[in-house]
């Protein structure tokens, strides 16, 4: 039977907040200070690795980006005449329409690629003959695919920016960015003086999810307001982490601590990110499938949750009317993050900075 349609399911308010909590940035946009050299480096380069970005160049990136979400109405031309091409060579629903809506909502156009099958690659094209080709057809290549060295391969044949957007289980930068700006929407006073250090808990494989491993890159440039990140896991620490991984991050002076009781660390947390999921070739892997969190979870009263999605039942849906849900706020930031990005990468920063 078809549910007939009341005038209640049919109507919304357009006004109404689509996140919980207070996912402004106007007081993250008055807390940096405007420094346009450190964005200016980002012209001629790739992204391809959450390490390519130290503390204050992410700082310059989430000014700008609360720029743009403080006022999204303000600057909707400074990529016109411009040309991205999306080539997503593995699923993708946030990511891709994420960078997509932030170059559109910037005044340039798109190419999309949206099926490996469809593209020469699967008649047996190489990455550097594609690379060739693109750098005739735009001006910015984003690129999702499951090839990890795919990315490596194409940068070394491009003339224009590439930006990695997941490849395979090792690095996912611009979801880490997006992730430490909205714990700084959330909590700006951790860059003023003498900040109250927060505790993270962080839900999932280092090793094998490129979500996490880029987030903790990120999270070591700000270590000195980290008071401790607690990698919950199923896995020993072995398996955990990659060879090297975590003393790197102790070397950046990050305070890691691995455990596997999600419950009984939940009431000391800030933060809680947590990713169930790694994608393993062209295969979806579920990963801590007993880490849950809902409603009845003993979270701190003030913590808020973070989550990459597409979430599965790690993330019950029951948490989404409550203050804790900061994961909404953290997928739309992304698009303002990205539109940050994507101005410094191909030299339009002029047309947004307060001061030239």
């Amino acid at each position: 039977m078809v549910n007939s349609a009341t005038e209640d399911s049919v109507t919304f308010e357009p006004d109404l907040p689509d996140v919980y909590g207070d996912a402004q940035p106007k007081e993250l946009l008055r807390t940096i200070i405007e420094d346009h050299e450190q964005l200016r480096t980002l012209a001629n380069r790739h992204v391809i690795e959450s390490g390519q970005f130290d503390r204050a160049l992410m700082l310059q990136l989430f000014r700008l980006a609360a720029k743009y979400e403080c006022n999204p109405e303000r600057f909707n031309s400074p990529l016109a005449g411009k040309l991205l091409i999306s080539a997503f060579y593995e699923p993708s629903t946030r990511t891709r329409l994420s960078f997509e809506s932030a170059w559109h909502r910037l005044g340039g156009d798109i190419m999309s690629i949206a099926d490996r099958s469809s593209t020469g690659i699967a008649k047996g094209e190489s990455y550097a003959d594609v690379a060739e080709m693109f750098n005739n057809y735009g001006d910015c290549v984003v690129l999702r695919d499951s090839d990890p060295d795919a990315v490596f391969e194409m940068a070394r044949h491009l003339r224009i920016p590439i930006i990695n957007a997941g490849n395979g289980i090792m690095e996912h930068p611009t979801q880490a960015l997006a992730d430490v700006y909205t714990m700084l929407k959330w909590r700006p006073e951790l860059l003023k003086e003498d900040p109250e250090p927060i505790r993270i808990g962080v839900v999932g494989v280092p090793k094998r999810m490129r979500t996490v491993r880029s987030l903790l890159t990120l999270l070591s440039r700000f270590s000195d307001v980290i008071k401790e990140v607690v990698v919950i896991s199923d896995r020993p620490a072995d398996t955990a982490f990659a060879d090297g991984q975590l003393e790197a991050l102790e070397e950046d002076g990050l305070n890691v601590r691995l455990t596997n009781d999600l419950d009984g660390e939940l009431p000391e947390l800030d933060v809680v990110y947590i990713n169930a999921i790694a994608w393993v070739k062209n295969a979806r892997e579920v990963m801590g499938n007993a880490f849950r969190l809902n409603d009845k979870s003993p979270l701190k009263e003030d913590a808020i949750i973070l989550h990459p999605l597409a979430r599965g039942p790690e993330l019950d849906v029951s948490l989404d009317a409550t203050p804790h849900n900061w994961y909404f706020a953290q997928a739309r930031g992304a698009v303002f993050v990205r539109k940050a990005l994507l101005t410094c990468m191909t030299r339009r920063t002029e047309r947004v900075m307060d001061v030239v």
